[in-house]
């Protein structure tokens, strides 16, 4: 990892899926079926698998997956409760198309408000992403009615997690995630809210693609 910044320790207390995921799979399921992959070519790659519960249920589902996360104890989890599943340490600090190829779909569930090096991800991103393809990103929303709520109910401590180790510390709105995706070289960028009503949405989708 880059800058000798060391999020391993970053915890997980089973392989089960979050209360996040309850607003977070939903949409993922729905974006994956309307790709429509060939039933040959079901392949995704999930950076930053954590736990494997999100690649586990993919797998389920008729995809053929493979996850890294630099959680050393999420992939202990992951091995222990998926062990057919192709989950390891590592993290978008590293070059991972160059070990693990290109996938028509790259998926990464509420980790870019994690990275310390943004564009770096987004390159690692983009580089796993094979032409044509797209990669699926979620992370918490940000927009102004939001934030006002936030203010307005005391709720901004809690929401900007600083005395979280190695939590939330990059906060994305609809524009800067698509700057940020577009100096990484995708298009088309579309987004969806999921979670509440749109203007207060806990989590935003971003879906991006190659050409």
């Amino acid at each position: 990892m880059a800058a000798g910044v060391d999020i391993s320790g970053y915890k997980y207390e089973s392989a089960a899926q979050s209360h996040a995921h309850q607003f977070l799979m939903p949409k993922v399921c729905e974006l994956l079926d309307r790709l429509e992959l060939p039933r040959e070519d079901r392949r995704v790659f999930d950076l930053g698998c954590g736990n494997g519960s999100v690649a586990a249920e993919l797998a389920g589902r008729g995809f053929a997956v493979i996850g890294v996360d630099p959680s050393e104890e999420g992939i202990r989890q992951a091995k222990a409760s998926f062990p057919d599943l192709r989950l390891e340490t590592g993290s978008a600090y590293e070059p991972l198309a160059e070990k693990y190829g290109r996938f028509p779909v790259v998926l990464s569930l509420e980790v870019v408000e994690h990275v310390y090096a943004p564009r770096t991800y987004a390159k690692t991103l983009y580089d796993l992403v094979e032409p044509g393809g797209q990669a699926i990103i979620s992370t918490p929303y940000h927009g102004y009615w939001k934030n006002l709520a936030l203010a307005v109910t005391g709720r901004m401590d809690r929401h900007f997690t600083a005395l979280w180790d190695h939590g939330h510390i990059k906060f994305w709105s609809f524009r800067t995630l698509r700057a940020l995706l577009e100096e990484a070289g995708f298009s088309g960028i579309e987004f969806h809210r999921v979670g509440r009503v749109p203007a207060l949405a806990r989590s935003m989708f971003a879906v991006a693609k190659k050409n």
